[in-house]
């Protein structure tokens, strides 16, 4: 008779979601949204557009996909053909203690795109901001912060396409 197998040693794998975000640059401004008051986790508070992978089978660029569809959905914009450039990825728990791993993506906009609250249930407006601006921010969430630092980053070597 065999011993059953013994548990991972820190217990079984959490169940991960995998959210992308992608930060969007006009000239020296980003595009934030406000996210709805009663979404659950941050609600209210300044962030970039993003959300989950949402792929039931399987696919190449899973994670450019999400950032493109998410700016559809949230803002309005068409990022087909736009290059994308990783910028940061990090792991949270959520308001409601689900496991997180967060991807951020830095793009510019689209010249002539005209971004708007496209999903009412999600987003309560938009704000076009500096980086110094946003740091200046009293009541932005410290990721926000954190996510357009890294954007700038990867885009300073980027010409700019506006």
């Amino acid at each position: 008779m065999s011993a059953a197998a013994a548990p991972p040693p820190h217990g079984p794998a959490p169940a991960y979601v995998v959210n992308v975000c992608v930060a969007l640059r006009r000239g020296d401004r980003w595009l934030l949204i406000v996210r709805h008051p009663d979404l659950g986790h941050a609600g209210g508070t300044l962030s970039v557009p993003g959300g989950k992978v949402e792929e039931a089978r399987p696919r190449d660029d899973v994670l450019e996909a999400t950032a493109r569809r998410e700016a559809a959905e949230e803002v309005g914009v068409d990022l087909d053909g736009v290059p994308l450039r990783y910028a940061e990825s990090t792991f949270f728990v959520s308001d409601q203690g689900t496991p997180v791993v967060n991807v951020v993506f830095a793009a510019r906009l689209p010249e002539g795109a005209e971004p708007y609250a496209a999903a009412p249930g999600e987003v309560s407006g938009l704000r076009w901001l500096t980086r110094e601006e946003l740091e200046a921010e009293a009541d932005c969430p410290s990721w926000t912060v954190r996510n357009i630092r890294s954007a700038a980053a990867v885009l300073v070597m980027d010409p700019p396409n506006t």
